[in-house]
């Protein structure tokens, strides 16, 4: 390892250091009596980590000799990750405490998840791809059963165990194919192979087994079945954090693999991408009709929302990585606000879940009620806010691409999405009179959830410079 692979990967090195410091610290000194102390500080570090790789060094690095990978998209897709990261954790924090489920762990296993993805997005080898996936992986089977005595939270980390192992096996059948075909583990190298446009049987079976498997970790159908379960299952922060860091992570490792190993023939792996996101969004608008729980229904807006990130990467062009990278960014800022909110939904101290109990709630919390229809209208596409924006970018690079098919059939899938969007916003100012919802909400989750809404209105005026670092991000990984 020489000087210059060491500062390449230096966030990542020191944000380790600072995950075994955390551990002993809270072995040390009485385990959870430093939970929350950890979890603040955890979230300060990250955002400090945010900050200096955003605002750090530009081009880009090649560390290992190829394994790990620093250029512009990668940094805009870490500094996505820690910033969602770090605003999950802090409006986490009361939740978690009042609840008795804040451990010192908790903190410690996001941390080593966030360095697990910045590794993804940072992958320019089958080897580090699985290194980073694994290690994310291993963090998050663990905190998606952190509440130990609850039935359906051991249900989903064990679902999400089972299920990731058989993805898992997917993918490492591709990586096997690919590098048997290939003769080598780099990208550099297997595009290499294919730079001629043609692509082996066997690396063509390799290349979509690899896809499998990640297309699990991003909840595309068929490779959606635990996300419901899970989101259900697991407490409700820790659904947060699988509903926006996770899904960053993998999207963009997707983007990474097919256009750095893959690049030179797009008409292959375009047309896998155009049939996950078709069945993504078209499942996914449909299934979250007949829901009732919001957390599940958020998971089915995932698979959807999914789908039309997809939509974006199938384009094959620089302009659809750069709507991709917008989209994945507003989305996230749109999960983080709704989050906050069901974070908050109690009554007499216990968490609710089903939508109904929303019913004219706008009489009692009128702010709030506001900030969620902005939220929802966005997740929905409604103009002029800014998720209409989002889709209309995906929408109009696959468009550019050719897949005029796929983009009416988005269309028509995001009208079927908005109703059950609206539906949610129907209960909380025109459903019928329920017992009321506790009014508590801590003031972390209530900032969270203003700034989150505001931003789906200033930011159709400003994209407070993300379109343009998407740009950057786009053309170093198109290039």
């Amino acid at each position: 390892m020489t000087s210059a692979d060491f500062s390449t990967i230096l966030p990542e090195f020191l944000l380790a250091l600072y995950a075994m410091g955390a551990l002993l610290a809270g072995v040390w000194f009485g385990k959870d009596k430093l939970a929350l102390t950890l979890l603040w500080a955890t979230a300060g570090v990250m955002l400090v980590f945010a900050a200096w790789i955003g605002l750090g060094d530009i081009g880009a690095h090649v560390a290992f000799g190829g394994l790990f990978i620093d250029d512009a998209f990668a940094r805009f897709a870490k500094v996505t990750i820690l910033i969602s990261a770090a605003l999950v954790m802090v409006m986490s924090a009361d939740y978690m405490l009042r609840r008795g489920l804040l451990r010192f762990e908790y903190p410690i296993l996001l941390t080593l998840a966030v360095i697990g993805m910045m590794m993804m997005v940072s992958a320019g080898d089958l080897m580090s791809l699985y290194m980073g996936l694994e290690l994310q992986s291993l963090a998050l089977y663990i905190v998606a059963a952190l509440r130990r005595e609850s039935e359906r939270s051991s249900e989903a980390g064990l679902k999400y165990f089972v299920l990731g192992a058989l993805s898992s096996g997917l993918l490492l059948y591709g990586a096997s194919l690919t590098y048997g075909f290939a003769g080598t583990t780099q990208f550099s190298g297997i595009v290499q192979v294919v730079q001629h446009g043609q692509l082996p049987m066997g690396l063509l079976f390799g290349m979509v087994f690899l896809l499998a498997g990640l297309a699990f970790k991003v909840s595309a159908v068929p490779f959606h079945m635990w996300t419901p379960d899970v989101y259900e299952g697991s407490p409700t922060p820790v659904t947060a954090f699988f509903a926006t860091a996770p899904k960053v992570a993998a999207m963009a490792l997707i983007a990474r693999l097919v256009f750095d190993a893959f690049g030179q023939v797009p008409g292959e792996w375009s047309q896998i991408l155009a049939l996950l996101a078709a069945l993504s969004f078209v499942w996914g608008s449909f299934a979250a009709i007949a829901q009732r729980n919001i957390k599940r229904l958020m998971a089915y807006s995932s698979i959807t929302h999914m789908g039309f990130v997809l939509l974006g990467l199938a384009a094959g062009s620089a302009e659809g990585v750069q709507a991709m990278l917008t989209y994945m960014a507003i989305y996230v800022t749109m999960t983080v606000g709704v989050f906050a909110f069901i974070l908050a939904m109690e009554r007499d101290g216990q968490p609710v879940t089903d939508i109904r109990a929303l019913s004219l709630y706008a009489r009692a919390e009128p702010a709030k009620a506001m900030a969620m229809m902005v939220l929802m209208f966005s997740l929905a596409g409604v103009p002029p806010f800014l998720g209409f924006f989002a889709k209309f970018a995906v929408l109009q690079a696959a468009l550019n691409g050719g897949f005029i098919w796929l983009v009416l059939l988005g269309v028509v899938a995001s009208v079927v999405a908005a109703f059950y969007y609206l539906r949610i916003v129907f209960y909380m100012y025109f459903g019928k009179e329920v017992e009321p919802l506790d009014g508590r909400m801590p003031a972390v989750q209530w900032g969270l959830l203003m700034v989150c809404a505001l931003a789906m209105l200033v930011g159709i005026f400003n994209l407070f410079g993300i379109e343009g670092a998407a740009a950057a991000a786009a053309a170093a990984l198109v290039n």
